[in-house]
């Protein structure tokens, strides 16, 4: 659901509706945002698109930043209620890991329009929006680098300790590439293949890395 969306103001007091309706507003405005692109797409074309009066969808948002910041944390907040379960799963760091791995591609290959979206248009966001996004995607490779960390602990993976971070912002991009390089890899790959071969070339480096500095 979204998620610390109370800094945008609604005339609307029920908070549950003004979520639920919000949550509509993103879908019918990502399918013209994605066509058309953010500037060019007018408030009226989303009110169109989502059924209500641009009066009536002014209660629930103020401008149409607000309706790209909200489209901004849906996604973040998509991918880590589906990323962060894994954490919670038995089994090893090694079983724990290929878990976030296959989580996090799966939600981006069900939200590639509007991940490839998201970075097209983070740079019309406010500072503050801009703050919150580059948050959202440092408390998602902390999901990966708490797996990480683990698996230093005990054993199974060989890595320093100050590379964790860059690992963990390495997988993300990893899976992000399915969207991002779709027009090639999903011609030569399916889902399932993508995932598999990521997964084993993240585990074999991890496993082979030397621990001593150079």
């Amino acid at each position: 659901m979204l998620k610390k969306t109370k800094k945008i103001e609604s005339q609307i007091k029920d908070k549950e509706l003004v979520e639920i309706r919000r949550m509509e507003i993103v879908k019918a405005a990502v399918d013209i945002f994605v066509r058309k692109g953010f500037h060019k797409t007018t408030v009226r074309e989303i009110a169109q698109k989502f059924g209500m009066s641009i009066g009536t969808l002014y209660e629930y948002i103020r401008t149409k930043e607000d309706i790209l910041y909200l489209v901004c944390d849906y996604i973040h907040s998509s991918v880590g209620e589906r990323v962060k379960p894994s954490l919670k799963m038995s089994g090893g760091s090694k079983e724990t890991l290929e878990r976030a791995i296959h989580a996090y591609i799966t939600i981006v290959d069900e939200m590639q329009d509007y991940i490839i979206f998201l970075y097209q248009e983070t740079k019309s966001l406010s500072y503050e929006a801009r703050k919150y996004i580059f948050r959202a995607e440092q408390e998602m490779a902390g999901i990966f680098e708490e797996i990480l960390k683990r698996g230093v602990e005990d054993g199974t993976f060989s890595i320093e300790k100050k590379d964790v971070s860059l690992v963990a912002h390495n997988i993300m991009v990893l899976g992000q590439m399915w969207a991002f390089r779709r027009w090639v890899l999903q011609k030569a790959y399916t889902l399932k293949q993508y995932i598999k071969t990521q997964t084993t070339l993240i585990l074999n480096e991890l496993a082979s890395r030397n621990t001593k500095p150079d």
